[in-house]
């Protein structure tokens, strides 16, 4: 596969998720703006941090008035995460020069790392690996900055009946619809186990009804994994080395 065809592809699996992404950029740039952040410094944080939930969880830290230091901190916390997205795309990504893997790195976000991992484990066979993060991740980054730009530019201007709440679990929801329909049966499996849960546990007090969710999906999967036994793949080790280049 051509570095072009990587690239559409890319773009072409991260559209929905574009779509979801551009009302939670709106809120994120808003909330900026309703914490009492100067202009400069509510359009940089999407630039900088380039992490809406830690983003969300440093502007509602701001607003309750916390020290810097408990702000930091727990922004560190959230992002935490993409040390090990990091890991676990290194083997897929490490052909790229060492300036790209930087931009790709910077670029790495929950949806980025969701579709990534995605396609490396069920086509490890088509290639263009790299070409296909970008087509991925840059349209993503874009739409992400452009949005939440102009959340901080409309500011207060949004009508009180736009709410736009819903922004937060709509990302999420598209990326599990697109694992459900193009995954298989340990990704339906965690996906079903994890919804059902999160329905079942939403009454548990400070929001511990989605980890406690998230631990049953995972643990479902990881056993219906090992139940079914590992699966071949498509061309043998010979395709599957092919599939290494990027």
């Amino acid at each position: 596969m051509s570095f072009a065809a990587g690239f559409r592809e890319g773009l072409r699996d991260a559209l929905p998720v574009m779509l979801a992404l551009m009302p939670l950029g709106l809120v994120v740039g808003v909330a900026a703006v309703e914490v009492g952040l100067p202009i400069a410094q509510a359009i940089g944080m999407s630039y900088v941090v380039f992490a809406g939930i830690a983003q969300l969880a440093a502007l509602q830290l701001i607003a309750a008035g916390s020290p810097a230091a408990v702000i930091l901190v727990t922004t560190l916390l959230l992002n935490m995460r993409f040390v090990l997205y990091s890991a676990a795309l290194a083997e897929h990504l490490r052909a790229a020069p060492a300036w790209l893997r930087a931009v790709m790195a910077f670029l790495t976000t929950d949806q980025s790392m969701a579709l990534g991992s995605h396609r490396y484990g069920r086509f490890p066979e088509r290639g263009a690996k790299v070409a296909y993060y970008l087509g991925v991740s840059l349209p993503i980054g874009l739409v992400w900055t452009t949005a939440s730009t102009l959340g901080v530019l409309l500011g207060g201007g949004l009508p009180a009946r736009l709410s736009l709440d819903f922004a937060v679990p709509l990302v999420f929801l598209t990326l599990w619809v697109v694992a459900m329909v193009r995954g298989t049966s340990p990704v339906w499996v965690a996906g079903a186990v994890a919804g059902g849960t999160a329905v079942v546990a939403r009454p548990l007090p400070l929001n511990l009804g989605l980890l406690v969710a998230a631990f049953a999906g995972i643990a479902a999967g990881l056993w219906w994994e090992m139940r079914r036994g590992p699966a071949p793949r498509p061309g043998g080790a010979a395709v599957a080395r092919r599939g290494d280049a990027p």
